[in-house]
């Protein structure tokens, strides 16, 4: 049906002219001779009030029910309360979708908890609606910032035959049904569709890098999928990964490449977000705004894991998980060294061999890899580093080390035969970064649906 975007309304300049809008009502205030709504369409975080005359609409009772969808026909006026706002003195009023008193969101605010058991309705909410807006914003700009420097967008398969983390948290693929009658696993795989085991990727890195010895530099964007039984508020099954491969690129290239790329994603939240960030501020982190302005103002800290390690150390602190040297680096370390060693976002560099992963160039002191993570205060890790081991030898060698079957990785070994050159890359898990510029603490409340271990809905 026509009618013009209430975003559009707030912005532009229709006053005095009759418009015709829609949307779901958020509050509704009833008095003698007056009422007023709240209508929200979802294309702003602002909502619009519409002015009833009671005089001119004597049965309004259907139109006062939060959650009712409506369509208001009226004229733009100045708001009578709101400075340098306006509002809708209405003329007419069609109920589109009507909502009985048992709609679930009476109340002004819900407890984010309560809200994921309707995550049908709890889009509706402002926080959701601010979210959701954050991250459409966040993924466009990740598309520019690569797009602006001739990077080429690249599909990488969501289904697939190796583990590109060596850690075994897959999802299993198959057709067969439960009651499959095999004698051995491996009769099952060689009758499923693809004759062999297959999984959800955790990763787009291993097809990125082939696309990387063509094209040089490009970016994957989409869904990553981990069967890792982890409940924690930075877990979940199911996220949205970007990761960029870079031929021609060591360490020091991608860390560089990677604070450019988060300094962009917040100064484009800074600049289209005003008032999400607002509201997030108010009502998640105090002090959200100046905290990302400083970020962008200012260098990324670096660190060696060694050095990590030592400040932990001689912190003084009690942790629930203690440190020594070759330990994997829990939330709390990551977050005390980002948030009380370095007061900033911190790349950690070198870490040992032995926690990360195989395709990881090894350093001249055979302890260590070329390897980084991103830790920023509030959340710890957002970004998974490192310069890909280019060695054929070195790179059979640390999977031979680990076990793994090398006929599942014929592809990415042979890049190391033919023309292999330094290149690097990060991945950034999409959810983590729209946690740290909202405030909001729990990655479940910055998707749409999350998919977590023992919960699907």
């Amino acid at each position: 049906m026509k009618h013009i975007d209430i975003i559009e309304i707030l912005k532009g300049n229709y006053t005095d002219q009759k418009v015709t809008v829609c949307g779901w009502v958020r509050t509704s205030r009833d008095s003698k001779n007056m009422a007023f709504l709240e209508l929200n369409d979802g294309t702003t975080l602002k909502h619009l009030q519409i002015v009833i005359d009671k005089a001119v609409m004597t049965d309004i009772a259907e139109f006062m029910k939060l959650g009712t969808s409506l369509k208001v026909e009226g004229t733009v006026v100045k708001s009578v309360v709101a400075e340098d706002s306006v509002e809708i003195n209405a003329e007419a009023i069609t109920v589109l979708g009507v909502c009985p008193p048992e709609y679930p969101l009476q109340k002004k605010r819900h407890t984010l908890e309560y809200l994921r058991t309707i995550p049908a309705l709890r889009v509706r909410t402002n926080t959701f609606n601010a979210v959701l807006r954050v991250r459409s914003v966040i993924s466009a700009c990740i598309h520019e910032f690569f797009q602006e420097r001739y990077y080429t967008y690249i599909h990488t398969p969501l289904i697939t035959g190796s583990d590109c983390e060596g850690a075994g948290e897959m999802f299993k693929v198959t057709t067969l049904p439960f009651d499959h009658g095999f004698k051995t696993e491996e009769e099952y795989d060689a009758a499923d569709f693809f004759g062999r085991r297959a999984a959800l990727s955790v990763s787009g890195q291993l097809e990125g890098e082939v696309a990387a010895m063509a094209l040089g530099k490009i970016y994957t964007f989409g869904p990553s999928f981990r069967a890792e039984k982890s409940n924690t508020p930075r877990h979940v099954a199911e996220f949205w990964h970007v990761e960029p491969e870079v031929a021609f690129a060591e360490l020091d290239d991608i860390i560089e490449i990677a604070e450019d790329l988060i300094k962009h994603i917040i100064n484009t939240v800074l600049e289209k977000c005003p008032e999400e960030l607002k509201f997030f501020n108010a009502h998640f982190e105090k002090g959200l705004i100046e905290k990302l302005e400083s970020v962008v103002a200012n260098d990324f800290a670096v660190m060696t894991y060694t050095e990590a390690i030592d400040a932990l150390k001689a912190s003084g602190k009690e942790f629930q998980y203690p440190v020594e040297w070759g330990c994997d680096l829990m939330t709390e370390h990551e977050r005390y060294i980002a948030e009380e060693i370095c007061k900033r976002p911190v790349f950690l560099t070198n870490y040992p061999k032995e926690i990360k992963s195989f395709y990881m160039k090894q350093n001249a002191d055979g302890k260590t890899v070329a390897a980084t993570d991103l830790l920023v205060p509030t959340v710890g890790e957002i970004i998974g580093c490192s310069e890909r081991e280019a060695d054929l030898d070195k790179l059979i060698e640390a999977m031979n080390i680990r076990g793994m079957n090398l006929d599942d990785y014929t592809d990415y070994i042979s890049l190391r035969k033919f023309g292999s050159v330094p290149h690097s890359g990060f991945g950034l898990g999409l959810e983590r970064i729209i946690m740290y510029v909202t405030g909001v603490q729990n990655i479940r409340d910055v998707i749409l649906y999350p998919r977590t271990v023992g919960t699907i809905s």
